[in-house]
């Protein structure tokens, strides 16, 4: 079904971004039409997955040119369920931002490149054209590689550079890829590629294209060996942007990971071997990389690492149990990552710095901050019947189905891991004592009423949203289910973008 309001959230944040750079001295303007601006790009996202959900696949044809040979925008159950993930995850950052962030970075341009770089993710979860994929890619390394630097801070600009090199090379990876693609199909459309590859007589070339891809992909999810860049400089920036790194900006990757090797490149044997291996080395060196750091928004960041492992893994098992949990923790993880760098920034406000040797007390002074807090972490860990236990369960389940017992363990290690290291820091930061409460300095106590409540609000509502994935994680299975059903089917997807057009060989 065609349908112009595919791009409608897209839209919303390139207007956004337009009239604050037109406000570029009002820094109050600008924060009320960045969470306006969230705020309703929240609801055209709902709109659109409703929509989705009940009529199917959506297609929208820009200028009208027909598919294969225009650009075209797809929304199907899985880019509709990430771009209200999105919009929740922006709309929280936004609320934010609004206190967590200076005056002084505002005035530099904060907010307009925060919507640009929103504006890129809507995109890339909703193009059907191989190289736009790419285009969407660029516009948010620049934009997010702008938020990094904003402050100009020395650590700021070394972890900006190593993001920025590691990108750079990640997107000359993709952008072979696509030429390769390009000369051997002519064709640049996932739906026609989608029929076009398997005719391919040269398989060989074919599979040296999908490893380019991989690559590409699997630097900017943060796939061993090449991972290093992000527990280098997500702990750099300020709270707002690192939170919208962590939650958002690698699981674009891990989604275009998901849309190519299901749509593109169907994984054969080596490639899910492959996979897999690189899961179980992502989870165990994210796990131990954690277990070493002292700095939260450092322990933070290998988390991430190691939970990427956990989807990776069920991409690489590709059945339907493993894509259905892979992608369930996808959901769960945008929402938990995006909240703990938050947390971080009210933990700083709170105690002045991120160092858990020279925090603590927390729980004795903020008791209900500190429940707050334990949700999200309990997420973390994967409690039940909190939203991070569900899908290990069908990870296992298939795992030791296929009798992939090495991912099994390294899920089993990951696990008891974070476990521990969370463990280990609500220890130092909530139960243990202040070591030098001379010098703690304590921020919260002096802010007024109403930016006390914006920098809890969205830790508020992820926590909420975390919950509910936890708690209704029914509705959750079946939403995941569908969309692990349309990726090992993709013939719904093909017809929906191409319409049964003859096609050209």
């Amino acid at each position: 079904m065609i349908d112009n309001q595919i791009i409608a959230t897209v839209i919303v944040h390139l207007f956004i971004a337009i009239i604050q750079l037109m406000l570029w001295r009002k820094s109050t303007a600008q924060r009320f039409l960045s969470v306006g601006g969230s705020l309703l790009a929240l609801m055209l996202a709902f709109k659109l997955f409703f929509k989705v959900y009940d009529d199917g696949i959506l297609t929208m044809n820009a200028a009208n040119w027909k598919a294969p040979f225009g650009i075209v925008f797809v929304a199907d159950l899985f880019s509709s369920t990430l771009v209200v993930l999105t919009s929740i995850a922006g709309l929280a950052v936004s609320i934010f931002s609004c206190v967590g962030v200076g005056r002084q970075r505002i005035l530099y341009g904060y907010f307009p490149i925060f919507h640009f770089l929103m504006m890129g993710l809507n995109g890339a979860f909703l193009t059907g054209d191989i190289f736009n994929l790419y285009v969407w890619f660029e516009v948010i390394i620049i934009s997010s590689f702008v938020l990094m630097t904003l402050g100009g801070r020395k650590s700021q600009l070394e972890g900006a550079v190593k993001y920025m090199a590691m990108n750079i090379l990640a997107s000359t990876f993709f952008l072979t890829g696509i030429g390769i693609l390009y000369g051997i199909t002519g064709s640049l459309n996932m739906a026609d590629l989608a029929l076009r590859i398997p005719k391919i007589q040269n398989q060989a070339l074919v599979e040296i294209t999908a490893t380019f891809f991989l690559i590409g992909f699997g630097i900017k999810s943060a796939v061993f060996p090449l991972y290093f860049w992000l527990p280098s400089s997500y702990h750099t920036p300020p709270s707002a942007v690192a939170a919208t790194f962590g939650g958002l900006l690698t699981k674009v990757g891990i989604y275009a990971l998901f849309r190519v090797f299901s749509l593109l490149f169907i994984p054969n044997h080596f490639t899910r071997e492959l996979l897999i291996i690189l899961a179980i080395l992502t989870i165990l060196t994210g796990a131990f990389g954690a277990l070493i750091k002292t700095n939260i928004r450092r322990l933070f960041s290998y988390l991430i690492v190691c939970h990427i492992g956990f989807m990776i893994g069920g991409l690489g098992l590709y059945s339907k149990w493993a894509l259905l949990g892979a992608v369930f923790y996808l959901i769960h993880d945008i929402m938990v990552k995006t909240n703990l760098f938050l947390m971080a920034g009210v933990i700083r406000q709170l105690r002045g710095t991120m160092d858990m040797h020279k925090l603590g007390g927390l729980y004795a002074q903020y008791p209900k901050i500190s429940l707050l807090f334990a949700i999200v972490l309990f997420s973390l860990v994967g409690i039940p019947p909190l939203s991070g236990f569900w899908p290990k369960i069908y990870l296992f389940k298939d795992a030791f189905q296929l009798e992939k017992y090495a991912f099994a363990g390294a899920l089993i290690i990951g696990s008891l891991i974070t476990l521990i290291v969370i463990a280990n820091m609500w220890t130092q930061v909530f139960w243990k004592n202040i070591p030098d409460p001379a010098a703690t300095e304590d921020k919260f106590v002096q802010m007024i009423g109403y930016k006390k409540a914006m920098l809890l609000l969205p830790v508020i509502i992820l926590a909420s949203a975390s919950l509910y994935i936890g708690l209704n994680a029914e509705a959750i299975i079946h939403v995941a289910d569908q969309i692990a059903t349309e990726l090992l089917d993709t013939s719904p997807y093909i017809q929906a973008v191409l319409g049964g057009q003859k096609q050209y060989d």
